[in-house]
């Protein structure tokens, strides 16, 4: 038992100072730590230390600002699919039994027949069709959201398409805890005003039982949804928000969500990265990956001189 003590413990030390390495050449990858993500200092500070390079695939985009690459069509879609079935399952089973794990599916129409047999059975036990709240309606994570819904079988009319003019006025919203699912599909770049809080969620209006925390910036300070602090996964897709009365609220926090649709997501994000890849032999003349160049030089300026 100490022997088999020791290697887990050393197993284990070996993975953090792997951790630690710093870095040389060009890096291409989703680093996730431009945004004051947790521990992003020291995620950032390996490139610099080891003389290397980031060129983030986040921050990969064109002339007009606009990524090149992305997956969040799929995770938008994926989300509000979990979401959905999220809400029927909380009609049909006692709280005791949260939303079970989940797997990857084949294609988009092999998840909609069992979005649509969910929808079914919380319809059945309701007596009513959900209502849905996308905010980021028109980026391509809310557009992958609101597809899902449509293609679903959610009337238009219960689908509520917000985006950049609806939460101009700032929140917290009383629309949100008026609905049965929320989900967020907004690129955080800075604070911005809570979209829910604990206090807003206080309410006898609410009907709010699902969020989908598409964006999923849980260790991110500027975080608009303080709800929770848990990033969920797809063997636990749910964690439960302690709230006063019916009925009971949950979140979905996956930050992988376009793994529930694997063969989709990766064909499209491909396709549109593709382009980028041809040019990579003359990176520094390209203006997509020179700007991500510029910009990880950028976030390099901003790390602590402890780090470097």
């Amino acid at each position: 038992m100490n022997s088999v003590s020791s290697q887990s413990l050393n197993c284990l030390q070996i993975h953090s100072n792997l951790r630690s390495v710093p870095l040389k050449h060009v890096h291409i990858q989703f680093a996730h730590c431009y945004k004051n993500q947790g521990g992003w200092e020291k995620v950032l500070a390996r490139f610099p230390r080891g003389g290397g390079t980031l060129l983030d695939l986040e921050f990969l985009t064109d002339d007009r600002g606009r990524r090149v690459a992305a997956f969040g069509y799929h995770a938008g879609f994926a989300g509000a699919a979990l979401a959905l079935e999220t809400w029927a399952w909380q009609l049909t089973h006692p709280v005791s039994e949260p939303f079970p794990g989940v797997s990857s599916y084949p294609n988009e129409d092999a998840l909609i027949v069992d979005v649509k047999k969910a929808i079914a059975l919380g319809k059945e036990k309701s007596g009513r069709e959900p209502r849905v709240l996308v905010i980021g309606a028109l980026g391509r994570c809310g557009s992958g959201a609101v597809d899902l819904c449509l293609r679903a079988g959610v009337p238009t009319e219960n689908v509520m398409k917000w985006d950049l003019a609806e939460t101009a006025k700032g929140g917290p919203f009383p629309e949100i805890v008026e609905s049965d699912i929320f989900i967020n599909c907004i690129y955080l770049m800075s604070k911005i005003p809570n979209f829910v809080d604990f206090k807003s969620l206080d309410t006898p209006n609410r009907k709010l039982s699902v969020v989908c925390d598409v964006s999923a910036d849980t260790t991110n300070p500027n975080n608009p949804i303080p709800i929770y602090t848990v990033a969920t996964t797809f063997n636990e897709p749910t964690v439960p928000v302690e709230v006063k009365g019916e009925p009971r609220l949950s979140v979905i926090s996956i930050d992988h969500l376009p793994s529930l649709l694997p063969r989709e997501a990766s064909e499209a994000f491909s396709k549109d990265l593709l382009p980028s890849l041809l040019q990579l032999k003359d990176w520094r003349n390209v203006p997509v990956w020179a700007r991500a160049e510029q910009l990880y030089q950028e976030k390099v300026a901003t790390l602590p001189k402890s780090e470097l």
